[in-house]
């Protein structure tokens, strides 16, 4: 049985939940729980703190899970661990940021002091860009008020929106660090048996949140041209109507795209075009 590591709260875990339901597996209804088995679909569900959840895959303990990119490169388990996919949901930037209009770049940071939760990936990047005489200081949680307690000169933290840390008289600076997103994350070098088959329904499931399927009626002179605005994944369905003069074609395309590739049919001629939602597939 296929042993899976689930954020067990924060901001991944009801997005992670969701997801895996959406690809047909049981999720836990009670919070309480921390362990659910899926019989049918032969996995065993392990609800862990996001940022453990690394370190379970990586030393073999956990077969598969699902982290944020950050956090796993912040456990430093590339040996053990590697990522397979992104999961499209859960981003965020991490970034280095001070006080308003003290710093410019990271080069400014030699011979300071940066407070941060994730020590492992901040030492990483400090080693890539050569910054060998900046002291990092771990802090646990939050880390906004560590300049106005002087315990640093800046802070490195994962940015959503800003606005905590211009609350405390902060900004970001440099470029960005890393920009995560949820991932799923493996055994490094091996897949465990079910590991493919977890990987095709998630990789359904964002395809299918990706995507809508556009059907309609097209005059068969206008064809070529109205399979060039939606051409499918491979290539559109093309079926004959009574009309002999007239074709309907079916074709899966981007729903952010929806109204405007409607308008182009209408425009050239296309009629009884539908829209429809895909709960899910295999590509």
């Amino acid at each position: 049985m296929l042993r899976v590591a689930v954020p067990n709260k924060g901001a991944l875990s009801e997005a992670a939940m969701a997801m895996l339901s959406e690809a047909g597996y049981v999720q836990r209804r009670d919070k309480r729980e921390l362990v659910m088995v899926d019989e049918e679909n032969g996995v065993e569900f392990f609800y862990l703190r996001p940022r453990d959840i690394a370190v379970y895959v990586g030393s073999g303990t956990l077969d598969v899970g699902i982290t944020g990119r950050d956090l796993f490169q912040d456990a430093r388990v590339d040996h053990g661990a590697e990522e397979i996919m992104g999961l499209g949901f859960g981003g965020s930037t991490f970034r280095l940021a001070g006080p308003a209009g003290r710093f410019r770049s990271a080069e400014d940071l030699a011979g300071k002091r940066i407070a941060t939760s994730y020590d492992g990936l901040l030492s990483r990047w400090l080693e890539d860009q050569r910054l060998d005489d900046v002291e990092v200081v771990h802090l646990d949680g939050a880390v906004e008020t560590a300049v106005r307690l002087g315990v640093a000169d800046a802070i490195a933290d994962v940015v959503e929106t800003g606005n905590t840390l211009k609350a405390a008289g902060m900004e970001t600076f440099g470029e960005a660090i890393m920009r995560s997103e949820a991932i799923m994350i493996s055994r490094h070098g091996e897949r465990p048996a079910g590991t493919d088959r977890v990987t095709r329904r998630l990789q359904g499931v964002l395809v299918a949140r990706q995507y809508v399927m556009m059907d309609y009626d097209i005059r068969r002179e206008h064809l070529q041209a109205a399979s060039a605005i939606t051409p499918g994944l491979e290539s559109p369905t093309i079926s004959p109507l009574a009309d002999e003069n007239w074709v309907a074609v079916r074709s899966m395309v981007p729903a952010k795209k929806t109204n405007q590739l409607m308008d182009e049919l209408y425009e050239l001629g296309a009629r009884a075009i539908l829209v429809t939602s895909i709960h899910a597939c295999r590509v």
